[in-house]
This record gives structure tokens, sequence and C-alpha cells, in this order.
């Protein structure tokens, strides 16, 4: 059974979508506007934010390792399992907003794209390790890959590497399966100056009624 944490009186806020976005500086500038709210505010990223993350995260980010699609599914998938039940649920239960780079979409979306692991399973496999917990928002990032691509220059991780026309494959996977989130999803135009994207984040009416 899926779980809307509507009980516990935090709130979770996921941004996502293909690297070159711009989701860490529009997470920190979401975060500082909340906090001067007087709302405690915690930033996590997925994978990442647990030692256990932190080390599957380098696994999983590692240009020289080939990863089987299943293993990189599951190593993002425990890599959250523990986020979620060390570091967000008890904030969620203090009253916390946590904001997540990253969450269950973008595993369903890059382990399905170029792989024999269908999405369906995926959503399946995913529930089951976040224990039925999902984002109250999701906030996906839009712009195409090849702009993306760009601004990554010689940044790209073992993912981006994979070039311009995976990329937009990934871009268009998460436009359609965002609507299995869960909660409140959004679009946004990430081809906007930062000033304009977060303005337009901050300008939703869930971000809105967070605040009140």
């Amino acid at each position: 059974m899926e779980e809307h944490h509507s009980n516990s009186p935090g709130k979770l806020i996921t941004l996502d979508g293909i690297d070159g976005v711009g989701k860490s500086t529009q997470i920190e500038r979401l975060a500082n506007v909340i906090r001067e709210q007087g709302f405690e505010v915690l930033t996590v990223r997925d994978p990442g934010s647990t030692e256990v993350g932190s080390r599957l995260r380098a696994i999983l980010l590692d240009s020289d390792l080939v990863l089987h699609r299943r293993t990189e599914a599951m190593l993002f998938m425990a890599s959250r399992c523990e986020m979620i039940e060390t570091i967000i649920r008890p904030a969620l239960a203090e009253g916390k907003i946590v904001i997540s780079d990253r969450f269950l979409l973008a595993n369903v979306v890059y382990q399905s794209v170029g792989g024999n692991v269908s999405t369906e399973t995926l959503w399946q496999l995913g529930r089951i390790a976040n224990g039925g917990l999902n984002p109250d928002l999701t906030i996906l990032l839009d712009m195409p890959a090849s702009e993306s691509l760009k601004r990554l220059g010689g940044t790209a991780d073992r993912m981006e590497m994979r070039g311009e026309e995976y990329m937009e494959s990934v871009r268009q996977a998460f436009l359609r399966e965002l609507p299995n989130a869960g909660g409140t999803t959004c679009v946004i135009n990430a081809a906007q100056t930062p000033e304009e994207i977060h303005n337009e984040i901050v300008g939703l009416s869930f971000i809105r009624s967070a605040q009140s």
C-alpha cells in the first residue's frame, strides 16, 4: 500500500531531471526561502546522504565500472531505503521539510532506459524499498539533452557519458513517468535563468501552502 505521509507533520519535496538542469542550485534557494519562513529544512541527495549511500554513490558513478542494469537499480534502491529509514522518516516525524535531490522517479527512469527492466517492475520494487513512502511534491526540471550536455561540459559522469541520444531518451522517460511519482507533480522549464526557475518554484501553490 502506498503511503502519503499526511499523518506526519513534515513534508517531502523532491527535485529531479537530467543532469545539468540546475537541481542543486534550486534546492539551495528553495531551502533558504522556506527557512526564512521559520521552518526547519533538511536537504538530502539520492543516492548519498548516509555513509552507506555515499559508498554506493561512488560505485554507481564510477566511469571505470560496468554494472548490469539490475545491479544499478538495486544499489540505488538500497541507498534510498537506508536514507529513508535513518534520515527522512525521523525528520518528517519532527515536522521538518525534507528536500531531496532525486528520488525513486530517477531510479525508474535511468534503469529502464536502454535496459531490460520494465518501469512497472521498477516502481513495484522501488515502493517496497521506500516502505511505501511517496513525495508530497515532485518538481521535474526539464530541458533538452543537447543543452544539458553543453552545461555539463567535461564533467559528465558514467551515465551521462552514454551520449546525447541516450540522455534525450532519459529526458522523455522523466516526462512520461512523472505522473507515477505520487503526490503533486509539476514540470518547470529549466532552460530559463536560475532566477526565473526559482520564482516559478516558490510560486507553486504547494510551496505557498506549505509555508502558511
